[in-house]
């Protein structure tokens, strides 16, 4: 293994923008480095990071989850922040009174929140109110993201049919002509 001298493999994987051309997305990139550059919080740094990311990184958040993050002593009044979409849950019953600010938030969950006396706000709102992330919550090591691994395709990652191993592989269907005898049972060669 040599010495790369001449960079040719030099490369930062990482976003420096969002790969999206939305306006308002763009308004908000430039609102956030201004806010990361000048008041050095890194609130701000995490937001603007987040506003890079990717769809697949910024899996949808249910009220829920907020709800469950809240009631943790100290979080009652916090504004909530997300930037994945957040969405309705239907199995829980009762919302709390909450303020989320986030970039999407789907009809049925912001009527919820709306009736249980909550209030939804923009990002850009938040910047206004808290400029420097003062009493937010941010959920997912406190900036709140959904659960990334809940992705069906994320079943498929690995190698099937090793022993021990719990991956989805990808079969035509599940009938008993598919997939079922060698490797699947010991009567069959062997059994992974």
């Amino acid at each position: 293994m040599g010495i790369d001298i001449n960079h040719k493999h030099d490369r930062k994987a990482r976003r420096t923008a969002p790969k999206s051309e939305d306006p308002y997305l763009r308004i908000l990139v430039k609102l956030y480095k201004y806010l990361a550059r000048r008041t050095g919080a890194k609130f701000n740094e995490i937001v603007l990071r987040r506003l890079f990311m990717s769809r697949k990184n910024r899996a949808p958040l249910s009220i829920a989850r907020i709800a469950r993050n809240l009631r943790k002593p100290g979080n009652e009044n916090k504004i909530v922040v997300s930037l994945s979409p957040v969405t309705d849950d239907k199995r829980i019953f009762k919302v709390p009174k909450i303020t989320v600010a986030a970039l999407r938030v789907t009809d049925s969950a912001r009527a919820r929140i709306l009736k249980a006396g909550g209030e939804v706000i923009t990002i850009d709102q938040l910047a206004i109110r808290a400029p420097k992330g003062e009493n937010t919550l941010f959920i997912q090591a406190i900036i709140i993201v959904g659960p990334r691994k809940a992705r069906e395709a994320e079943r498929h990652f690995g190698a099937p049919g090793v022993p021990h191993s719990h991956v989805k592989p990808f079969v035509r269907a599940k009938g008993r002509k598919f997939e079922r005898a060698r490797g699947r049972r010991a009567s069959r060669g062997y059994k992974a």
